[in-house]
C-alpha cells in the first residue's frame, strides 16, 4: 500500500499542474463503436485459398496467349496475368464502358455461361494489327463496324482455344461460343447480387496495350471448387509422386506366366485307372488358341509354336473380361 501512496512532493506538484491547465482534467469521451450487419451465409466469406488452383490456369493462359497472339497479329506481343478478384456482378459490368468487345461463352459441363471482355482502346489496336498496322492506339471512341466484330470474334476463338487448353489442369472442359455484344447492358451472366470472379490480363505490344478480362461467375465454379483448393493439389501432387514409385517398383516385380494348352474333367476313378501311354483327351484342337494367366489371372489368347529350339507362345489378342476379372 506504501507504493500508492503520493508523498507531500507529489502531491504539491500535481496541484501546480492542475493550476497551470497543464493537466486535462475531463474524461476522454470515446465514440461508439460503428455495428456492421454481417451475414454469415453469405459467399463472400469464401476464402481465395478455394480457388489456388487457378493461378496455375492464368500463368500457362498468358503463355499460350503471347505465342498465339504473336502469330495472329504478326509481331511481338506479351501477355501478363494482373490480378483476379471476386465482386458483385452489377459492379463487373458497371465498369465496363460502351463500346466494348464482350464474349459470351460456356464452359462445359460446368452450368452457366462466362464472359471475355476486351477494352476498346486495345480492340482498335488489335483490329489494325489484324489489318496490317502497327497497332497505334487512337484516342477516338465510336461504334465498331461489323467487320470489326467479325475480326474481334476470330481473336475471341483464339482466346477461348488458348482457355480450354490451359484449364486442363484443373478439368478438362468444351468451351463453346454463345454470343458477342458491344453493349454492357446486352450481357446478361448472372443476378445482380452473384458474386463474379474477374481475371485481368495485360495485353503489351511495342507501340500498345490494354487489359482483357475474363469474368466467371461463383456459381459456375462452386461445383468443382474441391478441385480448386491448395488442400487437393497438395494431395494430387503427392498422389503422382507415388504413383511413379509405385509404377517403378512393379515393373521389376517377378509374376508367374502360364500358357494353358488345354484342360478336360474327370473322375477320381479315371485318374486311379490312368496307365503308362494311356491318353487324356483336351478340349481344345491344335487350331485352337492358347490362354495365357498371368498369376493365375487370364490375360491373353495366342497361338503356340516354336522359336530357336524353344516353346513358345504369339500373342494375338486380350482374353475378354469374364465376372470382375481384370
Amino acid at each position: 500500500m506504501s507504493d500508492q501512496i503520493l508523498t507531500q512532493e507529489e502531491i504539491d506538484a500535481l496541484l501546480s499542474a492542475m493550476d497551470k491547465g497543464e493537466v486535462d482534467l475531463e474524461e476522454d469521451v470515446k465514440p461508439d463503436a460503428e455495428i456492421l450487419a454481417y451475414n454469415l451465409t453469405s459467399q463472400n466469406i469464401m476464402l481465395r485459398d478455394q480457388f489456388h488452383a487457378l493461378e496455375e490456369v492464368y500463368d500457362k493462359l498468358a503463355r499460350l496467349m503471347s505465342t498465339s497472339f504473336a502469330a495472329l497479329l504478326q509481331r511481338s506481343v506479351d501477355v501478363e496475368f494482373v490480378s483476379t478478384e471476386m465482386v458483385k456482378y452489377t459492379e463487373c459490368i458497371g465498369a465496363f464502358s460502351s463500346p466494348t468487345s464482350f464474349t459470351v461463352f460456356t464452359m462445359d459441363p460446368l452450368i452457366g455461361s462466362a464472359m471475355l471482355a476486351v477494352e476498346p482502346r486495345l480492340v482498335y489496336s488489335l483490329i489494325d494489327c489484324m489489318f496490317g498496322g502497327n497497332g497505334k492506339p487512337t484516342e477516338r471512341m465510336r461504334e465498331f463496324t461489323l467487320i470489326e466484330q467479325r475480326m474481334m470474334r476470330k481473336f475471341a476463338l483464339e482466346v477461348l482455344a488458348n482457355l480450354e487448353n490451359a484449364w486442363k489442369i484443373v478439368d478438362p472442359i468444351r468451351v463453346g461460343l454463345r454470343k458477342t455484344e458491344i453493349k454492357p447492358e446486352f450481357v446478361h451472366l448472372a443476378s445482380p447480387n452473384d458474386l463474379i470472379v474477374v481475371i485481368v490480363f495485360a495485353v503489351k505490344g511495342l507501340i500498345f496495350n490494354g487489359n482483357l478480362h475474363i469474368c466467371i461467375p461463383y456459381l459456375m465454379l462452386e461445383p468443382i471448387k474441391d478441385k480448386l483448393s491448395t488442400k487437393y493439389l497438395r494431395e494430387k501432387d503427392l498422389e503422382h509422386n507415388w504413383s511413379e514409385q509405385l509404377v517403378r517398383l512393379l515393373q521389376d516385380t517377378p509374376i508367374t506366366l502360364i500358357a494353358e494348352l488345354g484342360e478336360t474333367t474327370r473322375s477320381v476313378r479315371d485318374l486311379l485307372d490312368l496307365q503308362v501311354d494311356d491318353v487324356i483327351q483336351l478340349d481344345t484342337g491344335p487350331e485352337d488358341l492358347v490362354k495365357l494367366t498371368v498369376d493365375h489371372i487370364p490375360k491373353f489368347l495366342g497361338y503356340p509354336g516354336i522359336i530357336k529350339g524353344n516353346r513358345a507362345v504369339e500373342i494375338a489378342n486380350l482374353q475378354p473380361n469374364k465376372g470382375g476379372e481384370n
